[in-house]
């Protein structure tokens, strides 16, 4: 049985975690806490721990059907006990992020450089990977809810990604879609403004939640984006898992050289879809990430 990890929020029982499985959301709160609790209790143990979560959701008496939670979340500065709604699926995770492991990814980044980019160049081709922090989990954006784009930035795109969930233990137990919204010109100004070009409110999503299942290799997935504007689309485009030139163990091995995770990470692994030059995200546009086999993740836009 497929299986995704979700968390959503109900009027009547607050925020939940719970297991997605054909169109029904089985509440799993009372076996499982948290995210973190399920990643922790996975260390070591990935397959074992999917089947307890999937008898978990089997014998819950509390099912919901999947649509329930389709309406997009209360604005931001509204309490969120209004209506059902998608959660974030990661809650006490960090996300951090890899940059430039696919070669479009290199040629935008040196595009965007004012200086011509030679330092995206390098890194593509170094043994170091690019790996950079990008949001606490209580940051983090869910499905169908609002991304940001900086008020002091003039070039922001979406930037359509497979994440890894990694336990403690640095095993991926799942993946998911993610959109690393970026400032483009705030970064091609100088690479020491990445942070201020990626870290910022409302600037990283994912969902609609996490396919759980052992990963240790590149799953065959295309990667598609498409923005709308007024019901129009003004931009799509696609890439491949297999154009991305880092394995995943390598990846792993460097976001964990040094630096533990006890409650479990998220890595974004890098985006090989860049609109054009003369585009850039508008309020109110409609970002719609669809990874093979993982899920779809919709997002509109505002200004922060």
């Amino acid at each position: 049985m497929t299986t995704w990890l979700v968390r959503f929020f109900h009027p009547e029982f607050g925020q939940r975690v719970g297991v997605l499985a054909n169109d029904s959301v089985h509440d799993v709160s009372a076996a499982v806490v948290s995210v973190g609790d399920w990643l922790r209790a996975s260390a070591g143990r990935v397959e074992a721990a999917i089947a307890e979560l999937q008898h978990a959701a089997s014998s819950s008496p509390l099912v919901f059907p999947a649509q329930l939670f389709d309406p997009p979340p209360p604005e931001p500065q509204v309490s969120s006990g209004s209506r059902p709604h998608w959660l974030a699926p990661v809650d006490e995770q960090d996300v951090w992020a890899a940059g430039v492991t696919y070669e479009r990814s290199r040629q935008a980044r040196q595009e965007e450089a004012v200086d011509g980019g030679d330092v995206y160049a390098r890194v593509y081709a170094a043994a170091r990977p690019e790996i950079f922090f990008k949001a606490r989990g209580g940051w983090v954006v869910g499905h169908l809810g609002q991304v940001g784009i900086r008020h002091d930035a003039v070039w922001s795109v979406p930037e359509p990604e497979l994440g890894l969930v990694l336990n403690p233990a640095l095993e991926v137990v799942g993946l998911l879609a993610g959109n690393d919204v970026s400032s483009r010109d705030i970064e091609g100004a100088n690479p020491l403004y990445l942070p201020q070009a990626k870290i910022y409110t409302a600037s990283c999503s994912l969902g609609p939640g996490i396919l759980l299942g052992r990963v240790t290799s590149w799953p065959q997935a295309g990667i598609h984006v498409e923005i709308e504007r007024g019901g129009a689309t003004v931009f799509s485009g696609a890439t491949h898992t297999d154009r991305i030139q880092r394995t995943i163990a390598d990846l792993v091995d460097y976001l964990g050289r040094c630096l533990a995770f006890p409650d479990g990470v998220v890595l974004l692994t890098g985006t090989g879809v860049v609109p054009p030059d003369d585009f850039t995200l508008a309020p109110d546009d409609l970002v719609r990430i669809r990874i093979d086999g993982v899920g779809v993740l919709e997002n509109t836009v505002r200004v922060v």
